[in-house]
């Protein structure tokens, strides 16, 4: 008999090939099911994630699911683990299951966030976990278009290439910027019901420029009429993503 289990996971994403397993790369799913393999003495536990990140993302509310043999309560099931897992990982959140949860396919909603130093050089300390932009930027220039992001539209143009999905159609319901004065950081949050490979970054990546003054207040309106990913241009690194929070249907407080 096994029980299912829904952890919730934060890592430092820096060191890992991404997520999903890879051949011969240390990566967050072969981690996990490493350390439940050794708890099962020697099952193999498949780990089931709420969506990938790629090399170098982090996440602070990463979700998965697994079946696991026995009945451990949920509280074990989040020490056993901690005590198995590199520093670079924790499970913040563990919880008994229903049999037919699935942490992807019930998904409706991911929060993401994106920290961007502002710095002229690269902070050392900060290198890991920020995208750095060392150019003028005026922040009212990206609220102003920041509400052209939100809404129902077709995102073809942040959509890196490598992508399988041939759907580019999300609806994002909130997008935000704060600047963290004592930081000399910008972050970024957005929400919405899904989001294409890198499209966070694209979309990070083009608002820099509006700050800039590279591109028009609102060029959002014309870059989803043209559908070209060329037209889009920059794309932020991965060292300033989090994967935030993963939002569920059955959740309180969603």
């Amino acid at each position: 008999m096994t029980q299912r289990y829904r952890v919730t996971i934060a890592y430092d994403g820096t060191d890992f090939a991404g997520f999903q397993v890879q051949p011969n790369q240390r990566t967050v799913q072969g981690t996990l099911e490493k350390a439940l393999t050794k708890m099962s003495k020697g099952a193999y536990i498949q780990v089931y994630g709420s969506g990938r990140t790629d090399a170098g993302v982090h996440a602070t509310g990463q979700v998965v699911h697994f079946d696991y043999p026995g009945q451990l309560p949920a509280i074990s099931m989040l020490r056993a683990l901690n005590s198995l897992l590199p520093l670079d990982m924790e499970v913040v959140d563990s919880q008994l299951a229903d049999d037919d949860f699935h942490a992807r396919f019930l998904t409706v909603g991911k929060r993401y966030m994106y920290r961007v130093d502002l710095g002229h050089y690269t902070n050392p300390f900060k290198r890991r976990y920020t995208g750095h932009y060392p150019y003028p930027i005026d922040v009212e220039r990206i609220k102003a278009g920041l509400p052209d992001v939100m809404g129902t539209h077709d995102y073809t143009s942040f959509a890196a290439s490598g992508g399988v999905i041939k759907d580019k159609v999300r609806t994002i319901y909130d997008a935000t910027v704060v600047f963290n004065e004592s930081e000399n950081e910008l972050v970024f949050e957005f929400y919405g019901n899904g989001f294409l490979y890198n499209m966070v970054r694209i979309l990070v990546g083009t608002l820099l420029e509006i700050g800039n003054g590279r591109r028009d207040v609102h060029d959002f309106l014309r870059l989803y009429e043209v559908k070209d990913r060329q037209q889009a241009r920059s794309t932020a690194p991965a060292s300033g993503l989090y994967l935030k929070k993963v939002y569920y249907e059955t959740d309180e407080n969603n």
